[in-house]
């Protein structure tokens, strides 16, 4: 089994000459895939959506239990928000907001976002991807360093395991190998520190509160190593989501946050995934009582309806770039589509729906429900830990005892993956972890069926096993 390829754990799809996916084969080149092996599997076409569910090519319909990509906060069909977009085409279809142009929407986004923010912040600025907001955030940080006169400030510290994007700075500030490799990646004034993953990487007989002292003594080493005087932003998600959905250990973030006000060190939390009620509040930052200096957000924005991204920032941030742009003449940076008036139009109404349904409530009241069914299923002898908080959890698969030696990392992660995807769940395995991320707007009864149809395939993931053994 160690040695099993790609195609003996992905369901095989129907590739008839001409059809679409023969078509997708022939022209598509997909993201997050392996482009080879994408050659003999073909795609699994999705066709249509309704609430928590979409419906495949084929007419066979799934919870999409990851929100698409942890992003679709108000369901598969929430007909405001095609309707709010259509009206704003017809008004205004795109403007932009350079040299001192704007429009309604980007003005009256930029203010909501503000008004909710989790902590008093002064501006908003417009990107369209979590990727490309936190890369506009490196140019940001290293333009102030230079507009504060201190450019020998400009080396940015983030996390093994953590995720913040694929463009070139940000994929630097990613701590996962595969967005690494082959890329000549990480650029040079990225660094990496402990993943606060207490399951992994705690010591025995450390607590929980032990080994966040732990993380934040290996920070304050490497400010150290470093040069205070070089270390310019620490950038994290308040919960890691692509990298596992890694839950911080108690204490983490005070202590965190300590280190980095004794070097006088900006804060960026990366909201991405968090920002929006994942957690439980509408921001991670609140949940995990995080006080960023940049606050970036993108996916649950507008519900992934639109691509849209932004990332606010605090005074302290503002006004030395702004002072430097006033010297220089100009902020040389900016989008063609950063503040989009469809998209800003759709954030609005999509904040608007959250707020007036209460989902945020919703995904505190079903999310504990999710983590206590997560929890049960730790008695299966397949799952070493599950993991999270609110609407964002992790179930972490382990090799039956004996065996560790015949699956490669990734192995089981795959094989349940395609049965979940068989018995009607999306999930996505990040290596042996299983995510479970659905919309803000999910039902007790969904949440029991998403539990169930877990455990089932738990149970045929280890006949499986047996089987082959």
């Amino acid at each position: 089994m160690k040695n099993a390829n790609l195609q003996e754990v992905m369901p095989a799809m129907d590739v008839r000459p001409n059809s679409d996916e023969a078509r997708d084969i022939a022209y598509h080149f997909h993201s997050y895939t392996n482009a080879e092996a994408h050659e003999k599997i073909g795609p699994l076409i999705i066709e249509s959506g309704e609430g928590i569910h979409v419906t495949d090519s084929n007419g066979n319909r799934y919870i999409e239990g990851m929100s698409g990509l942890w992003s679709v906060a108000v369901g598969f069909n929430e007909q405001r928000l095609v309707d709010v977009a259509s009206r704003q085409m017809q008004k205004l279809p795109y403007y932009h907001n350079f040299s001192h142009r704007s429009h309604g929407p980007a003005i009256d986004l930029a203010e909501k976002l503000i008004e909710i923010a989790p902590v008093p912040m002064s501006k908003v600025f417009y990107t369209n991807s979590g990727s490309e907001a936190n890369d506009t955030i490196v140019k940001m940080v290293w333009y102030r360093s230079n507009a504060l006169g201190k450019p020998e400030k400009k080396k940015i510290i983030s996390r093994l395991r953590g995720y913040h994007g694929v463009t070139v700075a940000a994929a630097s500030m990613t701590g996962l190998p595969y967005n690494h490799k082959s890329f000549d990646l990480p650029m040079e004034g990225i660094l990496h520190t402990t993943c606060p993953h207490y399951w992994r990487e705690g010591q025995d007989g450390e607590s929980e509160e032990a080994f966040a002292s732990r993380c934040a003594q290996d920070l304050d080493d490497m400010i150290q190593s470093e040069g205070p005087e070089t270390v310019a932003a620490f950038i994290a998600e308040p919960v890691m989501g692509a990298g596992g959905v890694v839950v911080p250990p108690a204490t983490y973030w005070e202590k965190i946050q300590a280190v980095l006000a004794k070097y006088d060190i900006l804060l960026i939390a990366d909201e991405v995934i968090c920002g929006f009620g994942r957690t439980g509040n509408m921001f991670g930052s609140t949940t995990f009582d995080i006080k960023p200096d940049i606050l970036t957000m993108s996916k649950q924005i507008t519900s992934s309806y639109f691509p849209f991204s932004a990332f606010m920032i605090n005074d302290r941030v503002y006004q030395p770039i702004a002072d430097e742009s006033g010297r220089i003449g100009v902020l040389g940076h900016g989008y063609t589509g950063g503040g989009h008036p469809v998209g800003a139009a759709v954030a609005l109404e999509n904040i608007k729906i959250i707020e007036e349904r209460d989902l945020v409530a919703n995904a505190a009241e079903r999310g504990a429900e999710l983590q206590a069914g997560l929890t049960d299923l730790t008695s299966h002898p397949l799952v070493g830990e599950a993991r999270g908080i609110g609407l964002i959890g992790a179930l972490e698969l382990i090799a039956p005892e004996g065996k560790s030696g015949d699956f490669a990392p990734g192995k089981l992660g795959a094989q349940m993956n395609a049965i979940m995807l068989r018995n009607g769940l999306i999930s996505r395995n990040m290596t042996d972890a299983m995510a479970f991320c659905p919309p803000l707007i999910v039902g007790a009864n969904d949440v029991r069926e998403i539990i169930q149809i877990t455990k089932k395939s738990l149970e045929e993931l280890a006949a499986d096993i047996n089987g082959a053994a």
